[in-house]
């Protein structure tokens, strides 16, 4: 029913999402005058490697001030999605502040990232391939989906609905986000890179940055190209603005709102995902609203509206 629901929500935003006349150009800055909770996760993990998120910001920013190769990467790949590298600058930034620390220079991506390249993944739970998985009959309404974006999404959909937290078939499923069980084998949570892409993000968007930047389509049957994939400072780059670029164009086309001048607000979203659903969401709330209802910043990209002039000077 939920799955059902959410599908109509972006059903309906589609049919009465404004015409492009229409527009509404989100305001840039802020919408919260304090930053809002940063999630105790981060701080402990934080903690624990005896840092804070200061000097974390810190460190990113000089990586980013004084790797002129990485800045030229940087505006080089936004061109290509079309998109301000402000956004991509955002998008780094916030993850080296709140969720891993930086290596001091773009070379030592490359050494970690060629640190995997023997390595054998699967993506699967309790013994169970994804590919098995998806081809269970409670996926069927994906089986039409040919574009990745619409494919894995209503796959993340299914799961949300039918499995998460439930018993199917005789087997428990955690309620967990559906990246964390079956595309992270190494520990819930974890992303890898310079970008920090989630296995699950980058099959979604695999045939936008085919597409785009030439690539090679990715597999969920060969998780260790994936990893590679998403591990690559370059191929990541590409990943991180296609993800911005199709965060826009979902609130464009869903919520009718232009979020391109906001940083803070495509850091929020590269950092919650689900610009989809949260473009539907924010369109039905407009629906029935007597004045415009923005959408508002999470403490990550709170920070990246903070210190704008500081990153805008990085270009």
């Amino acid at each position: 029913m939920r799955r059902l629901l959410t599908s109509l929500m972006i059903a309906v935003a589609l049919v009465n999402s404004a015409p492009a006349f229409a527009m509404q150009t989100v305001p840039a800055g802020n919408r919260h005058a304090e930053q809002p909770d940063i999630p105790g996760a981060s701080i402990r993990r934080t903690k624990g490697t005896k840092s804070s998120f200061d000097l974390k910001y810190e460190k990113v920013h000089e990586l980013l001030a004084t790797d002129r190769e990485l800045m030229s990467k940087i505006r080089k790949i936004s061109s290509a999605y079309g998109i301000n590298p402000i956004h991509v600058v955002g998008a780094i930034v916030g993850e080296h502040t709140y969720n891993v620390d930086a290596y001091d220079r773009l070379q030592a991506y490359y050494v970690k990232a060629a640190s995997y390249a023997g390595e054998s993944f699967r993506f699967a739970y309790d013994g169970e391939s994804v590919d098995e998985f998806v081809a269970r009959p409670q996926f069927s309404e994906c089986k039409g989906k040919s574009d990745s974006y619409t494919l894995w999404s209503c796959r993340e959909d299914v799961w949300e609905t039918d499995f998460r937290g439930k018993t199917v078939g005789g087997t428990s499923f955690p309620n967990n986000r559906f990246s964390a069980v079956f595309f992270q084998p190494f520990y819930a949570g974890q992303t890898f890179g310079l970008g920090q892409v989630n296995p699950l993000t980058a099959l979604m968007l695999s045939d936008l940055v085919t597409r785009v930047s030439g690539y090679p389509k990715l597999n969920e049957k060969n998780a260790g190209a994936v990893y590679r994939a998403i591990m690559d400072p370059d191929i990541s780059l590409a990943f991180v603005a296609a993800s911005i670029r199709r965060s826009i164009d979902d609130y464009k086309e869903i919520a009718g709102m232009d979020i391109s001048g906001n940083p803070g607000l495509t850091a929020t979203l590269y950092n919650v995902g689900n610009s989809r659903q949260r473009a539907a969401a924010l369109a039905a709330k407009n629906r029935g609203a007597g004045a415009a209802v923005w959408p508002e910043e999470n403490y990550y990209g709170w920070l990246i509206n903070d210190k704008l002039d500081e990153l805008k000077g990085l270009l």
